[in-house]
């Protein structure tokens, strides 16, 4: 990767794993404070409503996203024109969405077994405006490559939800609205980051010149909605059929401990899509086909390279880790959870891969596999979560995951050709093997096992080391994030209006 894209990287990976602290926060207080049952009702009402932003609300700042990172800088005047068509086409999408999702609210309820959950629904309809507006920053500004305001951005809505979720929730505490309270905060918090990502626009000012053609934002949208659509169902539908399936609150809260402390690893490296999307998508824009490979082959292997142990480690360590996050009412969640790190690993290779298809303009590939994924997923969470309960969602998506990953991989091979070395694959696979058999010899208390895990990671790194996997190369990588100092970035703007950029 150059030396701009890993200088992004770090920043970006920082400002996601603050944010995700934040969740991680959030949600260890809530489930501690509301009990597995009524947590199992949080986390029904929060992931869908939040997920309909995903699935409805991103394909079009996707679309803009690929196309102002094409022109930004050759063509600056056209980013007001590409932001206000997205701006337009937004407000029909998400307002309309947020209707039917209001009056769909009954129904939702009757489908899961659960009328009282209607009201909670009908409340948490502002959730989806307010996201979306949120989000529509964050494609604005990953477009642009303004990495480090995005980041900026991302930490002050960590603090934020913090702030409005807990604070809502803990003084409504006595009236016995404390979820209500928790989903009013869900709606502030990204209303607040919104303006304050519209205060420092830094193109604002930006004359508009030239022309853009806004059918090419829906003519890139749709499949990516539909593929959105389709992801965020294959790695939720396991939950909502937990509810629906065994109609039992506290296995439906137990799941959704195991699934969100779970999903940590997938965060991590959730900031690689951000940067890979822009970057691929201007280097095939200039037919650079070179760069576009090595920049895909590179992020795969040190992906793999580190995501890899932190899976394997959270899997052997899972009960204690489970009991710190959410207490001991929660330990019958570290099975599932431990199942559930290997289709982590898979879903995140191919979440990644499948935004560098998409950002190379190969959006239907992507789409097609996550429906197979879909379908997958609900035949084989439908019978073996009646049979096996919380284990058999796990296993249900862990191979769904699996099988996907395949897929976009076979793809990806077809359309970039060979990105990872055998050879390296084989070296990280031994060292994983190695650091998992040699944890099998350390306990597993509650708070040991992080000097347990910071002595394994220090193994694989040495096995990699000692293999000639892991040397120069990555540690001038390193280098780079620590000493770098920063690049000057073209001035695309007026001097007035840089001086507005106060997050700079």
């Amino acid at each position: 990767m150059s030396k701009f894209l890993v200088k992004s990287f770090f920043w970006v990976t920082l400002s996601e794993i603050v944010y995700n602290l934040s969740a991680y926060v959030i949600h260890s207080f809530m489930g501690r404070f509301l009990g597995p049952a009524d947590y199992g009702r949080y986390g029904i009402v929060i992931t869908l409503t939040t997920m309909i932003v995903v699935l409805i609300g991103q394909g079009v700042p996707t679309a803009m996203s690929k196309y102002l990172s094409e022109i930004f800088e050759t063509q600056p005047g056209l980013i007001p024109i590409i932001k206000k068509q997205t701006v337009k086409i937004q407000f029909f999408l998400i307002g309309s969405v947020t209707i039917i999702f209001f009056l769909l609210s009954p129904l939702i309820s009757q489908v899961l077994g659960d009328k009282t959950l209607t009201p909670l629904f009908q409340l948490s309809t502002l959730v989806i405006p307010a996201f979306a507006l949120a989000s529509f920053y964050f494609y604005y500004y990953t477009g642009l490559h303004r990495f480090n305001i995005q980041a900026a951005l991302k930490t002050s809505r960590a603090v934020a939800r913090i702030v409005f979720i807990l604070g809502l929730a803990w003084l409504l505490k006595s009236r016995g609205m404390a979820l209500q309270g928790a989903i009013v905060g869900y709606i502030l918090a990204p209303l607040s980051i919104f303006f304050e990502a519209n205060l420092y626009d830094p193109f604002k000012k930006l004359k508009a010149e030239g022309f853009f053609d806004w059918r090419k934002l829906l003519k890139y949208a749709w499949p990516m909605t539909l593929f959105l659509i389709a992801y965020e169902f294959l790695i939720t539908i396991d939950l909502y059929l937990v509810k629906g399936i065994l109609h039992d609150d506290r296995l439906t809260g137990l799941y959704n401990g195991a699934i969100t402390v779970g999903r940590i690893p997938y965060f991590l490296f959730y900031a690689l899509t951000i940067i890979i999307l822009p970057a691929v998508s201007k280097s095939t824009s200039s037919n650079n086909h070179a760069e576009t490979k090595k920049l895909i082959g590179q992020s795969l292997r040190l992906m793999v390279m580190f995501l890899l142990p932190i899976a394997i480690l959270m899997a052997v360590y899972s009960r204690p880790i489970i009991k710190i996050f959410y207490s001991a009412k929660y330990i019958a969640a570290a099975e599932p959870m431990s199942i559930l790190m290997g289709g982590v690993t898979f879903l995140t290779i191919f979440y990644v891969m499948a935004f560098a298809l998409n950002g190379a303009g190969k959006v239907k590939a992507p789409m097609y596999i996550a429906f197979a994924g879909l379908a997958t997923n609900i035949v084989l969470s439908y019978f073996l979560i009646q049979k096996y309960a919380l284990t058999g969602a796990a296993i249900a998506t862990s191979i769904t995951s699996f099988v996907a990953m395949v897929l976009v991989l076979a793809y990806s091979y077809r359309f970039f050709g060979y990105l990872f070395k055998f050879s390296s694959f084989v070296k990280i696979l031994i060292a994983s093997t190695v650091m998992f058999l040699a944890s099998t010899f350390f306990s597993r208390g509650e708070f040991i096992f992080i000097l347990w895990s910071v002595i394994l990671m220090g193994l694989y790194m040495f096995l990699l080391f000692a293999m000639r996997e892991f040397g120069a190369a990555e540690i001038q990588i390193l280098k780079d994030i620590i000493s770098r100092k920063k690049k000057k970035e073209d001035e695309l703007v007026s001097s007035e209006a840089a001086s507005d950029t106060q997050l700079e």
